[in-house]
């Protein structure tokens, strides 16, 4: 009955991460919103996840591991998260992940242009907010969730 309850909740999981991936990319390629490096470096947890997931559910072996690496991913999701949200805020200044380096040195009005354009979206600046939040403050308190049960539920896992 528990292992039931415990591929079930892996499934759940599993389900909410592809969610989550397909929910920014939606909002990157439908709605038009170019995210920052680390807008893109917080998908990194979702996708491990979803490897993760699909890796024990085919071997069925390493079922209670994989609830403490799940909850590693998620704790690792949940700091990047909470770095972002401090760089959204102006806590934290923004670093050289968030590759907003641009050369002064340039002269040529062409090269200018161009670098512009490939210009790196801040990570201070919230393109895409769902009720005034941004997704790196809701993503914030999902990844503490998730890595708080999974980490629960490998404590507590028991098996036949």
């Amino acid at each position: 009955m528990k292992l039931l309850k415990y591929k079930t909740l892996l499934n759940l999981i599993l389900i909410f991460s592809v969610f989550s991936i397909l929910f920014a990319f939606y909002v990157e390629y439908f709605l038009g919103h170019k995210p920052c490096n680390l807008c893109l470096l917080q998908r990194l947890p979702y996708i491990i996840t979803v490897i993760l997931i699909v890796f024990v559910l085919i071997f069925k072996n390493l079922e209670r591991l994989s609830f403490l690496f799940l909850s590693l991913t998620f704790l690792s999701g949940s700091l990047l998260a909470i770095y972002h949200v401090g760089i959204e805020h102006g806590l934290i200044s923004e670093s050289f992940v968030c590759g907003n380096n641009i050369d002064t040195s340039i002269t040529d009005k062409n090269e200018i242009m161009k670098q512009l354009k490939n210009k790196a979206i801040s990570c201070k600046d919230v393109t895409f907010a769902i009720f005034g939040v941004s997704l790196a403050t809701i993503n914030t308190f999902i990844s503490a969730l998730l890595a708080t049960i999974t980490l629960l539920i490998f404590i507590k896992y028991e098996k036949k």
